[in-house]
């Protein structure tokens, strides 16, 4: 099996978008305005980054934007060339995205309680370009949409993968000592950091050495 591609997530700055993609990243996550979570920056910032980064590398914007309009808006603004749609959205609502942009890709996230997320995957699959599963609550008073740092049930998630015919990229409090278990029970197509490879809030070199190595060594 491949190695799994690899995205890091809360890129805050062009320095830590070139030490990602140094260090082996074929994507990388920029935050727009969320409820709670972190990494969160500036759409300008977002722009800046997004424009400074070379093809192949895909830029996701992560957005909380649940219309059509904002999240057409909210890409347009800043130039990505992947939307990451954090929260729930109306099934046309992918359509006019699509109508829109019709280069964009569409990844969707989809929090992993239980196996009901697998009859969802199943529902949206015709419909998106990739999912993202993470460990997030967006049913509480103020949302969690990502960045938890929790594990939830890989068993599900490796179902998912096996049964809906979409890439899939594996997130929720991946660190080096568990991405081999990760990569070996759910076989994603890609896996999603942020926190484990960055020390004080800032992206480590050496965190992500280890990381990048831990995962190559695994697949």
């Amino acid at each position: 099996m491949a190695s799994p591609r690899i995205k890091i997530c809360c890129i805050m700055s062009i320095e830590e978008a070139r030490l990602a993609i140094a260090a082996g990243a074929s994507a990388l996550g920029l935050v727009g305005r969320m409820p709670s979570g972190p990494g969160v920056i500036e759409d300008a910032l977002i722009a800046e980054i997004a424009a400074a980064v070379p093809p192949p590398v895909a830029t996701f914007l992560l957005t909380s934007e649940t219309t059509a309009d904002g999240i057409v808006d909210h890409v347009r603004r800043v130039g990505t060339n992947t939307v990451q749609i954090v929260d729930a959205i109306e099934p046309f609502v992918y359509g006019r995205i699509r109508a829109a942009l019709p280069r964009l890709k569409i990844v969707q996230v989809l929090h992993v309680s239980d196996a009901a997320v697998i009859d969802e995957a199943r529902r949206l699959a015709p419909l998106v370009d990739a999912f993202l599963l993470d460990s997030g609550n967006p049913t509480l008073a103020v949302k969690e949409l990502g960045g938890t740092g929790r594990v939830h049930d890989w068993d599900v998630s490796r179902r998912l993968v096996d049964d809906v015919g979409r890439p899939v990229f594996l997130a929720g409090g991946l660190r080096v000592d568990n991405v081999a278990r990760a990569i070996e029970t759910v076989r994603p197509f890609g896996l999603d950091l942020c926190s484990s490879v960055r020390s004080d809030g800032r992206l480590d070199p050496a965190k992500l050495g280890a990381f990048f190595a831990a995962a190559q060594q695994s697949a």
